[in-house]
């Protein structure tokens, strides 16, 4: 975590929460944690200072993959002067049901103490902005507010979380999606609520996972031609290099002038 990271669409990943209760199968932040962390209960911790040296020298994910606040990782943002692109908790979903509307304010705290730094928020349960809106939490100044999805919307909505457009963005000036992994083909609506974002990222699955999906270049094709057509920046994650060949592309909103947004 910090400086380097092998994600490519930010500068550096910065994990004051670790831990996640989604329980997704393709997960890889799951299997870096249980490798190196100790055994995940089903319960959330915090972290403070003074435990930091007794805990985190043994691990940097002592309980594992369960949802857990490293109080003392709150000041790393403001102790980089140079400017930053920061993915905040690459190694959770810090917008998950069961984390305390506390740490959240903390976390944002922290990023509005370090305005230098752009900051790019991701999670499954996007309909949790809207509540942190409506109770005055304020988002940090610089700030990308990011949802999953990675297939068409089930029976009970818990994929494709791109529905939740309308309802729950409608006070944010800064939002995209990430499809990753792609699982599979989009339908049109859905594709038309995913360009509507103003930044799509989209990925193949990692991994040597048993069932792992391989997507077709189709998939991906039908996106990009409708984000063309709202002229909405597309990255494309490094696994999609091999498969979309001449069409592989990465492109950054704060890059691309985009005057329909």
């Amino acid at each position: 975590m910090g400086d380097k990271t092998k994600i490519d669409w930010c500068d550096a990943s910065w994990n004051p929460v670790t831990g996640c209760l989604h329980g997704c199968e393709y997960c890889y932040a799951r299997r870096i944690a249980e490798r190196f962390g100790w055994e995940t209960d089903d319960q959330i911790h915090a972290i403070d200072e003074p435990q930091k040296n007794e805990i985190e020298n043994i691990s940097p994910y002592p309980y594992g993959f369960a949802p857990t606040f490293h109080r003392y990782r709150l000041d790393i943002p403001s102790r980089w002067t140079k400017p930053r692109t920061i993915f905040v908790c690459s190694m959770a979903d810090l917008f998950g049901e069961w984390v305390p509307d506390e740490w959240i304010r903390d976390v944002f705290n922290a990023c509005n103490e370090a305005p230098q730094h752009r900051y790019l928020f991701l999670t499954k349960n996007p309909g949790r902005y809207q509540k942190l809106v409506k109770q005055g939490i304020q988002l940090p100044k610089d700030c990308w507010i990011g949802t999953s999805s990675t297939c068409n919307a089930d029976e009970d909505g818990n994929e494709g979380h791109t529905y939740l457009l309308s309802e729950n963005w409608a006070t944010l000036t800064k939002w995209f999606v990430s499809i990753e992994p792609i699982l599979e083909r989009f339908d049109h609506e859905n594709i038309e609520n995913l360009a509507a974002m103003h930044w799509v990222i989209i990925g193949a699955e990692s991994g040597n996972r048993k069932d792992r999906i391989i997507p077709e270049k189709s998939w991906v094709d039908e996106i990009v031609a409708e984000c063309d057509r709202y002229q909405t920046p597309v990255f494309m994650k490094e696994s999609l290099r091999q498969l979309m060949g001449t069409d592989f592309r990465q492109e950054f909103p704060w890059e691309v002038h985009n005057e329909n947004k």
